[in-house]
Protein backbone atom coordinates (compact mmCIF):
# COMPACT_ATOMS: atom_id res chain seq x y z
CA UNK A 1 0.00 0.00 0.00
CA UNK A 2 1.48 2.83 -1.08
CA UNK A 3 -0.07 6.49 0.34
CA UNK A 4 0.78 9.95 0.40
CA UNK A 5 2.38 11.30 4.01
CA UNK A 6 -0.48 14.12 4.13
CA UNK A 7 -3.85 12.40 3.27
CA UNK A 8 -7.47 13.78 2.99
CA UNK A 9 -10.61 12.01 4.66
CA UNK A 10 -12.14 11.51 1.33
CA UNK A 11 -8.63 9.48 0.04
CA UNK A 12 -8.48 7.56 3.55
CA UNK A 13 -12.56 6.50 4.00
CA UNK A 14 -12.67 4.14 1.35
CA UNK A 15 -9.29 2.23 2.57
CA UNK A 16 -10.66 1.74 5.84
CA UNK A 17 -10.39 -1.47 7.14
CA UNK A 18 -7.19 -2.44 4.68
CA UNK A 19 -4.93 -5.42 5.41
CA UNK A 20 -1.27 -3.22 6.70
CA UNK A 21 -3.83 0.36 7.81
CA UNK A 22 -3.10 1.21 11.57
CA UNK A 23 -5.27 4.11 12.55
CA UNK A 24 -3.94 5.81 15.41
CA UNK A 25 -6.43 8.24 17.63
CA UNK A 26 -4.88 10.63 19.35
CA UNK A 27 -7.46 12.70 20.43
CA UNK A 28 -8.36 13.35 23.89
CA UNK A 29 -10.10 9.64 25.81
CA UNK A 30 -13.31 11.08 25.96
CA UNK A 31 -13.53 12.25 22.71
CA UNK A 32 -12.43 9.04 21.23
CA UNK A 33 -15.09 7.58 23.90
CA UNK A 34 -17.75 10.21 22.17
CA UNK A 35 -16.45 9.67 18.28
CA UNK A 36 -13.66 8.14 16.30
CA UNK A 37 -12.85 7.14 13.01
CA UNK A 38 -13.80 3.28 12.42
CA UNK A 39 -10.98 0.98 12.94
CA UNK A 40 -8.71 3.83 15.13
CA UNK A 41 -7.15 2.32 17.93
CA UNK A 42 -6.50 4.98 20.47
CA UNK A 43 -2.78 6.25 21.96
CA UNK A 44 -2.43 8.38 24.99
CA UNK A 45 0.30 10.95 23.89
CA UNK A 46 1.84 10.52 27.28
CA UNK A 47 3.05 6.96 26.12
CA UNK A 48 5.22 8.37 23.46
CA UNK A 49 7.01 11.40 25.85
CA UNK A 50 9.06 10.80 28.58
CA UNK A 51 10.10 13.27 31.16
CA UNK A 52 13.20 13.93 33.31
CA UNK A 53 12.14 17.01 35.16
CA UNK A 54 12.10 19.40 34.11
CA UNK A 55 13.02 18.48 30.79
CA UNK A 56 9.77 17.44 29.35
CA UNK A 57 8.39 15.82 26.04
CA UNK A 58 11.88 13.79 25.77
CA UNK A 59 11.60 10.33 23.40
CA UNK A 60 10.83 7.61 26.03
CA UNK A 61 13.27 4.36 26.02
CA UNK A 62 13.88 2.21 23.27
CA UNK A 63 11.81 -1.05 24.94
CA UNK A 64 9.03 1.32 25.87
CA UNK A 65 8.81 2.16 22.61
CA UNK A 66 8.40 -1.10 21.03
CA UNK A 67 5.99 -1.87 23.26
CA UNK A 68 3.50 0.88 22.88
CA UNK A 69 3.28 0.60 18.85
CA UNK A 70 3.14 -3.41 19.23
CA UNK A 71 0.13 -2.84 21.61
CA UNK A 72 -1.88 -0.82 18.96
CA UNK A 73 -1.26 -3.72 16.49
CA UNK A 74 2.03 -1.82 14.36
CA UNK A 75 4.89 -3.37 12.98
CA UNK A 76 7.46 -2.30 10.66
CA UNK A 77 5.52 -3.12 7.70
CA UNK A 78 1.97 -1.32 8.90
CA UNK A 79 1.48 1.78 7.31
CA UNK A 80 0.42 4.44 10.21
CA UNK A 81 -2.11 6.83 9.22
CA UNK A 82 -2.38 9.41 12.83
CA UNK A 83 -4.67 12.14 13.96
CA UNK A 84 -6.08 14.19 16.74
CA UNK A 85 -8.38 17.14 17.63
CA UNK A 86 -5.50 19.97 18.53
CA UNK A 87 -4.16 20.70 14.87
CA UNK A 88 -1.51 17.91 14.23
CA UNK A 89 0.90 18.54 17.03
CA UNK A 90 0.16 15.21 18.64
CA UNK A 91 -0.54 13.14 15.41
CA UNK A 92 3.10 14.85 14.38
CA UNK A 93 4.92 13.78 17.07
CA UNK A 94 3.76 10.22 16.63
CA UNK A 95 4.85 10.26 12.95
CA UNK A 96 8.07 11.63 13.95
CA UNK A 97 8.86 9.26 16.68
CA UNK A 98 8.03 6.70 14.02
CA UNK A 99 10.68 8.86 11.75
CA UNK A 100 13.49 8.32 14.22
CA UNK A 101 12.99 4.86 14.11
CA UNK A 102 12.90 4.31 10.67
CA UNK A 103 9.85 3.97 9.94
CA UNK A 104 8.61 4.66 6.67
CA UNK A 105 5.31 4.25 5.96
CA UNK A 106 3.28 7.08 7.81
CA UNK A 107 0.55 9.58 7.26
CA UNK A 108 -1.25 12.22 8.49
CA UNK A 109 -4.84 12.96 8.13
CA UNK A 110 -4.91 16.26 6.64
CA UNK A 111 -7.42 18.88 9.10
CA UNK A 112 -7.43 15.34 11.37
CA UNK A 113 -10.54 14.80 13.12
CA UNK A 114 -11.91 18.30 12.73
CA UNK A 115 -12.01 17.80 9.38
CA UNK A 116 -13.36 14.54 8.92
CA UNK A 117 -16.23 15.03 11.33
CA UNK A 118 -17.43 17.85 10.14
CA UNK A 119 -17.28 17.24 6.46
CA UNK A 120 -19.48 14.18 6.71
CA UNK A 121 -17.57 10.96 7.12
CA UNK A 122 -18.09 7.77 9.09
CA UNK A 123 -17.85 7.74 12.88
CA UNK A 124 -17.85 4.68 15.51
CA UNK A 125 -18.24 4.82 19.11
CA UNK A 126 -17.18 1.77 20.06
CA UNK A 127 -13.46 1.62 21.54
CA UNK A 128 -10.91 -0.27 19.01
CA UNK A 129 -8.16 -3.29 20.17
CA UNK A 130 -5.39 -4.38 18.46
CA UNK A 131 -4.40 -7.58 18.08
CA UNK A 132 -0.59 -7.16 19.42
CA UNK A 133 2.29 -7.61 17.33
CA UNK A 134 6.12 -7.09 18.33
CA UNK A 135 8.05 -3.85 17.19
CA UNK A 136 11.73 -3.93 18.27
CA UNK A 137 12.73 -0.39 18.18
CA UNK A 138 16.43 1.09 16.99
CA UNK A 139 16.95 4.68 17.14
CA UNK A 140 19.04 6.72 14.50
CA UNK A 141 20.51 10.02 14.01
CA UNK A 142 19.13 11.54 11.20
CA UNK A 143 15.41 12.77 12.72
CA UNK A 144 17.06 13.50 16.12
CA UNK A 145 18.56 17.29 17.20
CA UNK A 146 20.33 16.90 20.74
CA UNK A 147 21.57 19.81 23.06
CA UNK A 148 25.29 19.01 21.58
CA UNK A 149 24.72 18.87 17.90
CA UNK A 150 22.52 22.18 18.28
CA UNK A 151 25.52 23.83 19.68
CA UNK A 152 28.02 22.82 17.15
CA UNK A 153 26.12 23.74 14.65
CA UNK A 154 25.15 27.39 15.71
CA UNK A 155 27.16 28.64 13.66
CA UNK A 156 27.17 26.47 10.81
CA UNK A 157 25.05 29.08 7.77
CA UNK A 158 23.65 25.84 6.37
CA UNK A 159 21.85 24.92 9.57
CA UNK A 160 18.40 26.53 10.49
CA UNK A 161 16.73 26.58 14.06
CA UNK A 162 13.09 26.81 13.48
CA UNK A 163 11.20 27.92 16.77
CA UNK A 164 7.37 27.25 16.88
CA UNK A 165 6.93 28.85 20.34
CA UNK A 166 4.89 32.18 20.33
CA UNK A 167 6.57 35.33 19.70
CA UNK A 168 5.97 35.95 23.66
CA UNK A 169 8.31 32.88 24.36
CA UNK A 170 11.04 33.72 21.87
CA UNK A 171 11.78 36.87 23.09
CA UNK A 172 11.22 35.80 26.76
CA UNK A 173 8.48 37.78 27.74
CA UNK A 174 6.72 34.66 28.62
CA UNK A 175 8.99 32.59 30.71
CA UNK A 176 9.13 29.28 31.06
CA UNK A 177 12.26 27.36 31.66
CA UNK A 178 15.20 28.99 34.25
CA UNK A 179 16.11 30.90 30.96
CA UNK A 180 14.13 33.00 29.04
CA UNK A 181 14.42 33.89 25.10
CA UNK A 182 15.45 31.53 22.33
CA UNK A 183 18.07 29.76 20.81
CA UNK A 184 20.57 32.28 19.34
CA UNK A 185 20.04 32.67 15.55
CA UNK A 186 16.72 30.95 15.59
CA UNK A 187 13.95 31.63 13.24
CA UNK A 188 10.54 32.41 14.84
CA UNK A 189 7.30 30.64 13.34
CA UNK A 190 4.23 30.09 15.42
CA UNK A 191 3.50 26.95 14.46
CA UNK A 192 -0.53 27.88 14.33
CA UNK A 193 0.24 29.86 11.31
CA UNK A 194 0.82 26.79 9.01
CA UNK A 195 -3.11 25.86 9.99
CA UNK A 196 -5.50 26.86 7.57
CA UNK A 197 -8.12 27.90 10.49
CA UNK A 198 -11.27 28.19 7.79
CA UNK A 199 -11.01 25.06 6.43
CA UNK A 200 -10.87 22.41 9.06
CA UNK A 201 -7.48 23.22 10.75
CA UNK A 202 -5.56 21.49 7.49
CA UNK A 203 -2.15 22.61 6.81
CA UNK A 204 -2.23 25.47 4.08
CA UNK A 205 -2.04 25.06 0.28
CA UNK A 206 1.34 24.07 -0.53
CA UNK A 207 2.08 27.53 -2.27
CA UNK A 208 1.24 28.91 0.82
CA UNK A 209 3.55 26.74 3.47
CA UNK A 210 6.43 27.20 0.51
CA UNK A 211 6.44 31.36 0.54
CA UNK A 212 5.84 31.19 3.96
CA UNK A 213 8.78 29.08 4.65
CA UNK A 214 11.44 30.56 1.97
CA UNK A 215 10.10 33.97 3.00
CA UNK A 216 12.15 33.50 6.35
CA UNK A 217 15.26 32.05 4.97
CA UNK A 218 13.85 28.39 5.37
CA UNK A 219 14.57 26.91 1.81
CA UNK A 220 15.63 22.86 1.26
CA UNK A 221 18.58 23.48 0.39
CA UNK A 222 19.40 23.42 4.48
CA UNK A 223 19.28 21.21 6.98
CA UNK A 224 16.42 22.69 9.76
CA UNK A 225 16.12 21.84 13.16
CA UNK A 226 12.42 22.38 14.80
CA UNK A 227 12.05 23.25 18.52
CA UNK A 228 9.23 24.56 20.48
CA UNK A 229 8.95 24.10 24.53
CA UNK A 230 8.94 20.09 24.36
CA UNK A 231 8.76 19.29 20.37
CA UNK A 232 5.36 19.02 20.30
CA UNK A 233 3.80 22.06 18.45
CA UNK A 234 7.05 22.03 16.65
CA UNK A 235 6.39 18.43 15.72
CA UNK A 236 3.52 20.33 12.87
CA UNK A 237 6.34 22.25 11.31
CA UNK A 238 8.76 19.21 10.91
CA UNK A 239 5.91 17.11 9.51
CA UNK A 240 4.88 20.23 6.88
CA UNK A 241 8.47 20.47 5.89
CA UNK A 242 8.36 16.72 5.09
CA UNK A 243 5.13 16.94 3.09
CA UNK A 244 7.30 20.34 1.06
CA UNK A 245 10.12 17.78 0.41
CA UNK A 246 12.52 18.95 3.15
CA UNK A 247 15.20 16.26 2.85
CA UNK A 248 16.86 17.53 6.02
CA UNK A 249 14.98 18.21 8.96
CA UNK A 250 15.17 17.36 12.82
CA UNK A 251 13.56 17.94 15.76
CA UNK A 252 14.74 18.91 19.18
CA UNK A 253 13.44 16.45 21.68
CA UNK A 254 12.72 18.29 24.98
CA UNK A 255 13.43 21.62 22.97
CA UNK A 256 13.07 24.74 25.51
CA UNK A 257 12.66 23.03 28.57
CA UNK A 258 16.16 21.18 27.92
CA UNK A 259 17.99 24.25 26.52
CA UNK A 260 16.44 26.79 28.66
CA UNK A 261 17.56 24.68 31.57
CA UNK A 262 20.97 24.12 31.37
CA UNK A 263 22.83 27.00 32.56
CA UNK A 264 25.62 26.13 29.42
CA UNK A 265 23.20 26.85 27.07
CA UNK A 266 23.52 30.38 24.91
CA UNK A 267 20.47 32.28 24.79
CA UNK A 268 19.20 35.40 22.99
CA UNK A 269 15.99 37.01 23.78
Amino acid sequence: MTLPLLIEPDELEPLLGSPGLVIVDLCKPDIYQQAHIPSAVHLDYSRIVSARMPVVGLLPDGEQLGQTLGSLGITPQSHVVAYDDEGGGKACRLLWTLAAIGHEKMSYINGGLHAWANEGHKLEKTPVTAQPAQYTVTFGINAIATHDYILKHLEDPQVVLLDARTVNEFHGTDKRAELAGHIPGAINLDWVMALDQQHNLRLKQTSELENLFHHLGITPDKEIIAYCHSHHRSSLLWFALKHLGYDKVRGYPGSWSDWGNRADSPVEQ
